[in-house]
């Protein structure tokens, strides 16, 4: 049975991910191009790359993209980022406009906070739990009682 820890991946353990991932897309366009400057094709290419690389070469499909990009006078290895719909929402702004949102009122529902700052409901759950690191909105407010406890009153 697999351990479970193994599928928890922390934040920072992506951030991590994402950057060597940007840098072997820089590393392999880098080598295409290098070969593409030296007039070889992208069979050739990419019979290189396999037998060096094995199975973390870059597909064909790709070697032959980044070919045409050369062949059209682009140079350029660096992903750059496309006019549209930002990736995210998670800018220290928000971060703290969510968190004072909390802080004001413990019991105030994703949903409303979404409303007010005209954001996704599923984009304040994942500051919530992944940025601010809460579990429950209550967990920021006044003391509550376990479950199951009981309260005497007097």
């Amino acid at each position: 049975m697999p351990n479970c820890k193994s599928f928890l991946v922390t934040k920072a353990e992506r951030k991590l991910v994402r950057r060597r991932a940007q840098f072997q897309l820089h590393r392999d366009a880098s080598c295409h191009q290098n070969f593409f400057l030296q007039g070889k094709a992208p069979k050739e290419i990419h019979a290189i790359l396999t037998e060096t690389l094995g199975e973390h070469a870059t597909s064909y499909a790709a070697v032959k993209n980044w070919v045409t990009q050369f062949k059209r006078g682009d140079f350029s290895t660096c992903v750059v980022p496309r006019p549209g719909r930002p990736e995210t929402v998670t800018t220290p702004e928000i971060i703290d406009q969510i968190h004072e949102l909390i802080l004001e009122d413990h019991r105030i529902s994703a949903k409303s906070i979404a409303e007010q700052l005209d954001i996704s409901r599923e984009g304040v759950g994942s500051i919530i739990h992944e940025d601010l690191e809460l579990r429950k909105l209550r967990e920021v407010g006044p003391e509550m009682p376990e479950r199951g406890t009981k309260t005497s009153t007097v």
